[in-house]
């Protein structure tokens, strides 16, 4: 597949290092309002006002593409590209002041992803990645790590709440380091080497949805739980690639 025009993956992270920007101006305030969506996620007026924005950069820069975003209904394009936008992941994290919340903004083409940008604005921090390109942590190339076993893994993920125990366990039985640097910003540390691999058992697509080319182009592999590459399926896996067939194997072991 042709590499993506590097204009646009430098048009993608500047656009989310603005929307990131706009965050801030919410961040850490104490009258910040808290508002609960039907499914009893939280919102705030910096996730509204972040994909607002961007929505608005997108669409008059590019008119005729398709953007989807968790805050607004899908604006349907005809040219065959796909802007797909989690204004905040990791809303819960951004309203308790906890400065791991992430932006996360995608681009899928006729060829399938083709950008993928996790943007840290409390951190000072952005991963980003487009097809043929390679992946970059703060314009710095980068590359998933190599070490090459379970044991001594350190795995993440956004919570283990809600793991099966007897998943949990097994997990646990290979003497990985657990931690739960979660939602976004455990999946560009998979990308920049500083862990092994990131596991969320439900996910939605915009939480996922620039992972799988951010995780090929550092050399590494995402998938949801079945090992397909495909963010709408409702799982998540972003590894270094060594330890992915191992990890979906104890994921879906049906013996156990």
């Amino acid at each position: 597949m042709a590499p993506v025009d590097p204009a646009l993956l430098a048009e993608a992270v500047d656009l989310l290092q603005q929307a990131g920007e706009l965050t801030l101006r919410w961040f850490r305030d104490v009258e910040l309002d808290i508002e609960r969506k039907g499914d009893g996620t939280p919102v705030t007026a910096a996730d509204k006002a972040a994909e607002r924005f961007l929505r608005e950069e997108i669409a008059r820069r590019h008119p005729d593409d398709t953007i989807i975003g968790e805050e607004e209904a899908t604006r349907v394009g005809t040219s065959g590209r796909t802007w797909t936008i989690d204004p905040i992941d990791g809303t819960k994290a951004f309203t308790r002041g906890v400065a791991l919340y992430c932006n996360l903004l995608a681009i899928d083409d006729a060829d399938g992803p083709a950008v993928g940008v996790i943007n840290m604005p409390a951190l000072g921090e952005t991963v980003s990645a487009g097809r043929g390109l390679g992946c970059f942590f703060n314009g710095v190339p980068t590359r998933v790590s190599t070490h090459a076993s379970i044991e001594r893994a350190h795995i993440s993920s956004s919570t283990f709440g809600n793991w099966p125990d007897d998943l949990l366990l097994r997990v646990r039985s290979e003497h990985a380091n657990l931690r739960t640097w979660g939602d976004g910003y455990g999946y560009a540390l998979v990308a920049t080497g500083r862990i092994e691999a990131m596991i969320d058992p439900q996910v939605a697509l915009w939480d996922v949805a620039p992972m799988p080319i951010i995780l090929a182009e550092a050399g590494g592999r995402f998938s949801a739980w079945d090992g397909v590459a495909d963010p709408s399926r409702g799982s998540g896996i972003a590894t270094n690639g060594v330890l992915h067939e191992d990890l979906l194997a104890i994921l879906n072991d049906p013996a156990a």
